[in-house]
């Protein structure tokens, strides 16, 4: 049984289930993409760190955000906040697709992936001429978003599993 003696401990493990999930069961060997992915899910379970917050966005709050980034004048805060709307995006609609659906009856999964897919690819249209790895991984979080979902989901299962 695992027990966490401090942070690292826990990273470690969100970590190692991560990439468990992606290269064994998926067979996704982008190491820059599951490490991304690994991070924000080590991010976002911090208690002390969550920026989506305990509550699951409604799809209202999303197209805040989104029109609030696109409304920055200064590039890197606007690639900062769409990197978080699609980071925000990401883990709910991986991890807790349910808490989703929930917040907004009726509105479709759909919704909250192509805001993220959205946002990820504003946010490498963003990055700076000199930041080639950073908008190239931007890029692909957009192109294969929704295998970053469905990772996530596989780490859920994993998680879950005695």
């Amino acid at each position: 049984m695992f027990s966490a003696h401090g942070p690292d401990d826990v990273d470690r493990f969100f970590r190692g289930i991560t990439e468990y999930a992606f290269h064994a069961r998926l067979g996704v060997a982008d190491a820059p993409l599951v490490d991304y992915v690994a991070l924000l899910l080590v991010r976002f379970l911090r208690h002390d760190a969550t920026p989506a917050g305990t509550v699951a966005p409604r799809v209202a709050d999303v197209a805040h955000l989104m029109a609030r980034a696109a409304g920055r004048t200064a590039a890197e805060e606007a690639r900062e906040e769409f990197r978080h709307v699609g980071d925000i995006t990401l883990f709910w609609s991986g991890l807790y697709p349910e808490a989703l659906v929930r917040r907004d009856r009726g509105m479709p999964l759909t919704t909250y992936r192509d805001a993220g897919r959205r946002a990820y690819r504003l946010a490498a249209t963003l990055e700076p001429a000199d930041a080639a790895d950073e908008r190239e991984l931007f890029e692909r979080l957009s192109e294969e978003y929704d295998l970053c979902v469905e990772g996530l989901a596989e780490v859920r299962r994993i998680w879950g599993e005695d």
